[in-house]
């Protein structure tokens, strides 16, 4: 049973940047073993990510234990201005300690959608370390998730056949936006001990609404974990929620 989301409210988003960056320098740090996480694109992890590459969080935390994957990708090269992982790199990665081998981007040039996503795949499942994920291993610490106007999470749109998708661990999703993207599958972000969602500002108010109410079909709802579903969001998004 997947349990019921526990909202953080924070005062504004600054301050919801800075709880969620002390949220996870706790998590690095009270996890002795190698911690994976798994990040995603938008304004709001951008801001999220500046302030873990600050001088704060860069000796606050040990960047030696952490993996780093991301939860969907635009099938760009990584030095367009829409890749996610150029948006992490340039912001958050570049600036900490990371071991290189342990930044694991999805790789999109001199390949096809359909390629991408089962070199993506075959990515997690090494690091796995099996092919099947297993009930009570998860094969993330934490997953970090925005939620779209239209309640789409990673890439995983409304409509889409990606939404049925319970075998494959990643997949291509072409013909949607401009350009194809490469998404995690529900079962593959369901596989974290904690899910966590940054939904920030009023023109999110009616969409998290939506996401919470009883029954919601929109993708950002359809997330089942057997972990925990942190929603990290500002008095402006839930005050008329």
């Amino acid at each position: 049973m997947t349990p019921d989301p526990v909202l953080d409210v924070a005062l504004d988003a600054e301050d919801m940047t800075e709880r969620v960056a002390l949220w996870l320098a706790n998590c690095v740090a009270f996890t002795e073993r190698p911690v994976s996480l798994v990040l995603s694109g938008g304004s709001t992890p951008a801001r999220l990510f500046r302030r873990l590459g600050s001088d704060a969080f860069r000796s606050a935390i040990d960047w030696s234990r952490l993996h780093i994957f991301w939860g969907d990708e635009r099938f760009v090269p990584h030095d367009h201005p829409d890749s996610n992982y150029r948006l992490a790199y340039e912001t958050f990665l570049a600036h900490v300690p990371i071991p290189p081998d342990q930044i694991h981007p999805v790789l999109t040039e001199g390949t096809t959608p359909g390629e991408a996503a089962a070199r993506y795949a075959e990515t997690l499942q090494n690091f796995y370390g099996a092919t099947r994920l297993e009930e009570g291993r998860p094969l993330f610490d934490v997953v970090l998730l925005g939620i779209g106007t239209d309640g789409h999470t990673a890439s995983l749109f409304p409509g889409t056949t990606a939404l049925e998708e319970r075998e494959a661990w990643v997949v291509a999703i072409e013909g949607v936006q401009k350009e194809p993207r490469i998404s995690l599958t529900y079962p593959a972000l369901g596989s974290s001990r904690t899910i966590l969602f940054l939904v920030e500002g009023k023109a999110k108010q009616p969409i998290l609404r939506e996401v919470l109410a009883q029954g919601s079909t929109l993708p950002a709802a359809r997330i089942a974990t057997k972990g925990r579903i942190l929603i990290f969001t500002d008095k402006d998004t839930v005050s008329d929620a």
